[in-house]
């Protein structure tokens, strides 16, 4: 049986040469880089020329480039950091509705500890209103975080338009831009971003890295305390071998970029019209043409997602009906229910990332099973039955009266 992947919102395979050079890291450059010796020194070295490689993928400074755990801390490390440094200025922060969870519950964990939170909303194809972040705006505002790339819908924000208005108004920008990085050319210094997150595992690097890029000059308080490490702003022995793989993953995505979006763009485009052609009753979530290179996600009406899921993965295909990290839980999609989807449309949702390794033969097979799966899971529905016997009736009476006058 085929197995193909089209999870890479979730994660990505470890690419080979990444995974080599971890390898080698961890057997052959394990000093702490905080140490004087010559294994430190070496450790140090190898720290540093990562930070220029990762750098150069944002077109930022090396000094910008803060190495953490991956994105969830980035997120939790911008917000948090800029508010604990600039509470004497305000309490207000402003995000969307739509943001992933690292960005909403560290929202609410503040709203808890006195700040003061406005959750923009956004229109059916998921995407904030920069006039509505310069509506949000007062005088106590210290900052604002909208992410990049939706992880659900794949809907890409007016980032550099949103930039513009909180660079006018004198308050920081984050962006959670964890789907995008190394996915997609990412340029901090034409967005115009105060601080920006990135995950190594969403661009074939390891698990348990990742970044925050803070522009030089910005004010932000550490939040996590023990050492002078990331220049007294991330405390904790760096991951030497983690922070090395990070950084061939960002040269491997520099040299990939033009021909990976290029690609992997035509390969879902292909896809969202095959599926909207033959099959009825779906709809395509988020902005139909800015969107993240690799992302479609559908709502099927009158079948659930977690079926669809269990379906596919019986022919060997995985995919998800969301965010990975809520994968677990029975509620519809945050995302979906703020973009104005109903409960029951929600809950037939799919969504499909794929990635540099999927071929144009893996995307046929897919969409020759997956109308199959679906005619066979709405006979099931009562919800379905009714609708088609509903419509059938409402056809008769029209040729009924029709054929009266």
């Amino acid at each position: 049986m085929k197995r193909i992947y089209f999870d890479h919102g979730a994660t990505t395979k470890v690419d080979e040469t990444v995974a080599k050079t971890v390898m080698e890291a961890m057997l052959n450059n394990f000093g702490n880089p905080s140490s004087i010796h010559s294994f430190g020194r070496t450790a140090r070295k190898s720290v540093e020329e990562s930070r220029e490689k990762v750098a150069a993928l944002l077109n930022a400074q090396p000094g910008e480039i803060f190495f953490t755990s991956g994105g969830t801390e980035s997120d939790n490390l911008a917000i948090k950091g800029i508010t604990l440094a600039n509470q004497k200025k305000g309490h207000h922060i402003i995000t969307s509705t739509v943001e992933h969870h690292a960005v909403l519950h560290t929202c609410e964990y503040l709203e808890k500890n006195g700040f003061t939170v406005t959750y923009l909303p956004v229109d059916k194809y998921g995407m904030v209103n920069p006039e509505d972040v310069r509506e949000a705006l007062n005088n106590k505002t210290i900052l604002v975080s909208i992410m990049m790339g939706n992880n659900e819908v794949g809907t890409l924000q007016p980032i550099k338009e949103i930039a513009a208005i909180t660079r006018e108004a004198g308050v920081y920008f984050h962006t959670d831009a964890v789907q995008a990085v190394g996915n997609m050319p990412v340029d901090v210094k034409d967005l115009g971003v105060d601080l920006l997150s990135l995950s190594g595992h969403k661009f074939y690097g390891p698990k348990g890295i990742g970044a925050l890029y803070i522009r030089k000059g910005v004010k932000i308080a550490p939040v996590q305390h023990g050492g002078g490490h990331e220049r007294k702003l991330r405390a904790g022995t760096e991951n030497v071998p983690g922070i090395i793989g990070l950084a061939r993953a960002c040269e491997i995505a520099m040299q990939d970029m033009p021909e990976k979006v290029a690609r992997v763009s035509a390969l879902r485009d292909k896809m969202i019209r095959t599926i909207l052609q033959n099959i009825d009753h779906v709809q395509l979530n988020g902005h139909p043409e800015k969107r993240l290179p690799g992302n479609a996600n559908f709502s099927f009406e009158f079948v659930e997602g977690e079926s669809l899921l269990l379906n596919l993965d019986l022919k060997g295909i995985a995919a998800s009906s969301g965010s990975a990290c809520t994968s677990g839980s029975l509620d519809p999609s945050h995302v979906l229910l703020s973009m104005g989807l109903s409960h029951e449309i929600a809950h037939g949702s799919l969504r499909l990332t794929l990635g540099a390794e999927n071929t144009e033969d893996e995307v046929d097979y897919f969409l020759d099973v997956i109308p199959e799966i679906v005619t066979r899971l709405r006979a099931m529905s009562p919800l379905y039955n009714n609708n088609c016997n509903l419509s059938i009736r409402r056809s008769e009476v029209c040729e009924h009266c029709h054929g009266d006058s």
